[in-house]
């Protein structure tokens, strides 16, 4: 399993980039979007038919898991530029809100509807329910009507552009650091959380379903309430907030201890809690970015910042390993929540936490706090 999901991920390191200059060369990103959707359909449908025909192999498991995972960048890399294309600034972060909305009900949904599935019609058969839902995307992208930007001129050098633009720029620089630390230490979190509650706090596989349900709960919470957080306080107060409203509740899962309810209770309001924090810091960290990347770099640039996070992840991962085995997992896990808390003092000299609205278009082609 573990090499089928690095199947998956890998694309993510090796083609945000080259896939970034490609969509900004390239006027039709909706049109990629579609064919995406369909190339997954596609792949995930050659799964259940070779099971039928007794010649499903491990070689086609890691050749569709890459695949699929290659196809999943290039939607996403032309998904931002497309939604900018859509909604005007001042609905940035209700547009960023529905969308993040979604993603947590379908995590909270997600694996209820899948375990229904695969027990009435086996896992591979289940696996046809998963590739409609591709061609039902499809379908409704193929039904927006939107005036996509114009297609950036190749330049030298245009590979890197938006990595570029991103260390000129001391508000996204910021932003990338912080981002890449979260991610490092999140990553070294995730690789022994569950270890650690089932085999040091005798938490249950079904008990932690339900813990990590409740985090999927203060994901769409956190959405909900995103545009009532940031009108009150503002855009970067609110990525602080985000930042530390994400990070801070989880130093309470190495610190649980105790009876059993107790600890539960403790574990429940720490992922209800961070997931809150989290999709408060997603959605302003998300609207800012529309509201700055100029458009003929906007595919680069997102592609550098998904290049970088998951560049961190595998080390992140590979710390918690190693530091988990070397002193153990609660010391561990110490070390990493700390250190996802230290992730917002990347932010606090930059121009980030004093910015009260999203800039304007007009404003694009200037990095901000450049001036």
């Amino acid at each position: 399993m573990g090499w089928l999901k690095t199947a998956e991920l890998l694309p993510a390191l090796l083609l945000n980039l080259p896939l970034g200059a490609w969509a900004d060369r390239h006027a039709r990103r909706r049109h990629a979007m579609i064919a995406a959707d369909l190339g997954r359909a596609a792949l995930m449908l050659t799964l259940p038919v070779a099971y039928a025909l007794d010649a499903l192999t491990l070689g086609q498991l890691y050749a569709v898991a890459f695949g699929i995972g290659a196809l999943t960048v290039l939607f996403e890399v032309c998904n931002t530029t497309l939604l900018v294309a859509l909604v005007p600034t001042d609905r940035y972060i209700q547009a960023n809100a529905l969308v993040n909305g979604s993603r947590s009900m379908s995590w909270l949904a997600g694996p209820g509807i899948g375990g229904v599935l695969v027990q009435v019609l086996t896992a591979p058969f289940a696996l046809v329910a998963d590739a409609l839902t591709y061609v039902v995307s499809a379908g409704y992208l193929a039904r927006i009507k939107a005036v996509e930007p114009p297609p950036a001129p190749v330049a030298k050098g245009h590979f890197t552009e938006g990595l570029r633009w991103v260390v000129r720029d001391p508000s996204m620089r910021a932003l990338f650091a912080a981002s890449g630390t979260i991610q490092l230490f999140n990553y070294m979190f995730h690789t022994l959380f569950v270890l650690y509650a089932t085999a040091e706090l005798g938490i249950s596989a079904g008990l932690l379903g339900l813990i990590l349900g409740a985090g999927a709960v203060g994901g769409l919470i956190g959405a909900a309430c995103s545009g009532a957080v940031v009108r009150r306080i503002g855009v970067g107060a609110s990525l602080v907030l985000g930042f530390l409203g994400f990070t801070l509740p989880l130093l309470l899962i190495p610190l649980a201890d105790g009876p059993l309810p107790l600890v539960v209770a403790v574990m429940f309001a720490a992922e209800f809690l961070s997931c809150v924090g989290v999709m408060i810091a997603d959605i302003a960290a998300g609207s800012f970015q529309m509201a700055v990347i100029p458009d003929a770099v906007r595919a680069r640039v997102m592609g550098a910042y998904r290049t970088l996070n998951h560049g961190f992840r595998p080390l992140g991962a590979l710390a918690g390993g190693l530091l988990g085995t070397a002193i153990g997992l609660r010391p561990t896990l110490w070390i990493a929540t700390g250190g996802a808390v230290l992730a917002v003092l990347w932010l606090l000299p930059s121009p980030l936490p004093r910015m009260r609205e999203l800039p304007t278009r007009e404003e694009e082609s200037t990095p901000v706090g450049a001036s």
